[in-house]
């Protein structure tokens, strides 16, 4: 049997979709915040009220990452698009660690390029909006904003989760992640930004070169995804024992890399390459 190495042992275009998908992500919940809620927000003219364009916003931003999954691009990679995502199911033991390494690092960068795009394409828009830059809000201790952001990053990756859990329920997941994202922008921006996305974070932050308080975006959705994880291997006591999938969006007509998936797939090998139909026995 030949071995690979390790450079080929790397799925590339997985990398490549999450980057993309990132970067979209991250261009898009930018944008939005600044035509929105920044100076001179055309939407404020139509809509005084900043509740009501927050929940605007949150339904625009949201609706980003539900996009990217449904995309060939995220039926590829299976649209995590945030760390603390990719992190509970290699913690689930759906991922391989290079993979998990990878993911990361593709979100990381594609989160850089989506600030960057945004901030060059908006520029004073984007600056009354603080470039995107995710922060406490004025008079919330940053415990509570720690706690905030850990809890709700908990709560996306337990429903992500049961949803994914579920043969009916596991193609329904984009629809509930943008309706429950959408609902936490509008209800918690002002109080952390809702960032509940390592990465979301991180981008705006060097783009900008901000680092006051970013340590809590950084640490608290990983805590968040962990407890998720902890909580959901406890509902084995009610008939719940794993995820089916590590695709937020899962096609079988497209490649799985992902590890003990029970959903319909391509037949793939260990390291997530095709079989040919005479190799599978």
């Amino acid at each position: 049997m030949q071995k690979h190495s390790w450079w080929q042992r790397l799925h590339w275009p997985e990398y490549g979709s999450e980057l993309l998908g990132t970067a979209f992500l991250v261009f898009i919940a930018l944008s939005a915040v600044a035509f929105n809620l920044g100076t001179d927000s055309p939407l404020a003219v139509v809509l005084p009220n900043s509740g009501v364009r927050r929940l605007i916003t949150g339904m625009l931003l949201a609706g980003s990452g539900p996009l990217v999954a449904i995309s060939p691009l995220g039926k590829l990679s299976g649209a995590h698009l945030n760390p603390a995502v990719s992190l509970a199911f290699w913690l689930q033991g759906k991922m391989h660690q290079h993979d998990l390494v990878s993911y990361l690092a593709s979100q990381f960068l594609g989160a850089v390029l989506g600030a960057g795009l945004a901030v060059l394409a908006w520029r004073e828009r984007a600056a009354s909006v603080h470039n995107g830059v995710t922060a406490p809000g004025a008079g919330y201790p940053i415990w509570s904003v720690f706690l905030i952001e850990m809890g709700l990053t908990c709560l996306l990756v337990l429903a992500i989760f049961l949803f994914v859990s579920s043969h009916r329920l596991m193609h329904w997941t984009p629809l509930m992640t943008w309706l429950l994202m959408a609902f936490i922008y509008w209800q918690v921006a002002p109080i952390s930004g809702s960032s509940l996305n390592p990465a979301r974070s991180f981008g705006p932050a060097l783009v900008s070169w901000f680092w006051r308080d970013q340590w809590v975006y950084i640490l608290a959705s990983p805590i968040g995804a962990l407890l998720a994880v902890g909580l959901f291997r406890s509902l084995s006591l009610v008939g719940i024992h794993d995820v089916l999938t590590a695709k937020l969006f899962h096609a079988p007509r497209y490649r799985c890399i992902f590890k003990n998936v029970k959903a319909p797939q391509l037949n793939t090998d260990q390291d997530g390459k095709l079989i040919a139909p005479r190799e599978r026995n």
